[in-house]
């Protein structure tokens, strides 16, 4: 008997830091299988196989009652290794304490090479690292100082979410279903307004409107350097952004590589971001985005992305959301070539027809979702200071000296599809 189940298969920060739990893909696989690898609440994945120069394997999330909830039942690949700790020991105070591991750069000292791959030798972490033995009242205490700040952050971000669905359903009202407000602020398209065919994008449009590419929107478009021919990573205090960096309305920087201030000023020669600029993703996975709403002072992008910038009588609010729109989205990912890593070209993405609105319509467009964006930048940026904050105390409160191994872990089970 085959069953179909939920797979753990997305980046572990995001499930745990974004609780984006609708990328996550299903899988079928035997009842046998799932009954010995099915997860519960409390179990923690972490990741085995991957990493980079600058980056660890060992991210992992835990699994959560909303995660339960939202999803159902879950085993995970088998790139992670998932983990129940035992009784006297608080799931979530050993999570934070083992994210405190992996935001030092312990588990570097534990990787092994195989053709290219980094992995994790678990079992000699966990007898390495040492933690200190504390009662059940004291880990919770820690735990519930730590999690409220994790609560606050990710009501935060689904307040955002919120809001970024809010500007896409805006966008829909007024530029598909075409019910932007005409001269007497009435629907265009429900009040009768005229409409016309137009083959080249395959529907009817408003009448006073025609089509164009992508192009017709677009003052500047460039993208970063490759490290590996320009300079190297990992030294510096400069941000250097790539694909995995981008999550949802914002940027991970604690997942950002770094790079020094003479290849920084390398990258900025070439890209030269400035507020109002959009960040687009054009390898692997097309179309993610962000906007720049803030001075990006000592940072810039990989060669992953490019940076897309309006022209001067474009609003950035509209044309921000223009290239958000199932349209581009949808558009861009059919342009991509390739089959193992997909990559867009900026030509591809500049020929993408869309439609050539009037100026009018686009700046009362951008009157209505500017606050939008402006109020998910200040969330955003009060998300920082609260990320910083808990990371600040998360060493103050994850210490100790007792065997990890022998101390808490209880039963390991491997990840993978049986």
């Amino acid at each position: 008997v085959v069953y179909f189940w939920i797979t753990i298969w997305y980046t572990l920060a995001l499930l745990f830091t974004q609780h984006d739990f609708s990328h996550i893909p299903t899988r079928y696989i035997s009842k046998q299988s799932f009954e010995k690898k099915c997860l519960q609440v409390g179990d923690i994945i972490v990741e085995k196989s991957g990493g980079s120069p600058t980056q660890s394997t060992g991210r992992m999330t835990i699994v959560s009652k909303e995660m339960i909830d939202s999803i159902g039942r879950v085993v995970c690949t088998n790139f992670c290794v998932a983990f129940r700790v035992k009784k006297e020991w608080n799931a979530l105070y050993v999570f934070y304490y083992l994210q405190n591991i992996y935001k030092n750069g312990v588990f570097f000292n534990f990787e092994g090479k195989t053709s290219g791959l980094r992995n994790l030798n678990l079992e000699a972490a966990f007898n390495a690292i040492t933690i200190e033995e504390i009662d059940m009242r004291e880990q919770t205490s820690a735990v519930a100082l730590l999690d409220s700040i994790s609560r606050k952050i990710r009501n935060n971000r689904r307040i955002n979410q919120n809001l970024e669905a809010l500007a896409k359903q805006l966008y829909d009202y007024w530029f598909v279903q075409f019910d932007f407000p005409n001269e007497n602020g009435k629907p265009y398209k429900s009040s009768g307004g005229e409409m016309k065919w137009n083959a080249k994008l395959n529907r009817s449009i408003p009448n006073q409107w025609s089509d164009c590419d992508l192009n017709r929107y677009i003052g500047r478009i460039t993208n970063g350097l490759n490290p590996r021919k320009n300079f190297v990573l990992g030294s510096g205090e400069n941000f250097y952004v790539t694909i995995r960096s981008l999550i949802g309305t914002d940027i991970n920087w604690n997942n950002c590589d770094r790079c020094d201030d003479e290849a920084l000023k390398k990258i900025n020669n070439r890209s030269q971001l400035q507020i109002g600029d959009v960040i687009f993703s054009a390898i692997g996975t097309i179309g993610r985005t962000y906007f720049i709403q803030e001075e990006p002072r000592n940072w810039n992008i990989s060669e992953t992305s490019f940076t897309l910038r309006a022209k001067n009588e474009i609003s950035p609010y509209f044309f921000y959301s223009l290239l958000c729109s199932e349209e581009i989205q949808k558009n861009a990912d059919k342009s991509a070539m390739g089959s193992t890593l997909r990559c867009l070209v900026m030509d591809s993405l500049c020929k993408i027809p869309t439609i050539d609105i009037d100026i009018r319509t686009i700046n009362n467009f951008a009157k209505v979702v500017e606050p939008i964006y402006k109020h998910i930048y200040e969330v955003n940026k009060e998300n920082r200071q609260l990320i910083k904050q808990r990371d600040e105390l998360l060493p103050l409160l994850m210490n100790g000296q007792v065997s990890l191994n022998s101390e808490f872990l209880g039963e390991i089970r491997d990840g993978g599809l049986l």
